[in-house]
């Protein structure tokens, strides 16, 4: 699995940071950081839901 965000259309929901704070963090202007590009077991099911729950759709998720 691979994690990746475009800040670019980021609106800053915080959506990710909630669901999968090990992945993923706000900057200081709300916008998300990917921690972890390449989540390993426990932590895949979140990084998938974060990738869902994204109303902008900043989140992919490649398999």
């Amino acid at each position: 699995m691979r994690v990746t965000a475009d800040r670019n259309i980021c609106i800053g929901a915080g959506l990710c940071a909630l669901t999968a704070p090990e992945i993923f963090d706000q900057d200081d202007d709300g916008l998300v950081t990917v921690l972890k590009a390449d989540p390993e077991g426990d932590t895949q099911p979140a990084a998938r839901e974060a990738g869902s729950l994204c109303p902008s759709g900043a989140i992919q998720i490649a398999e």
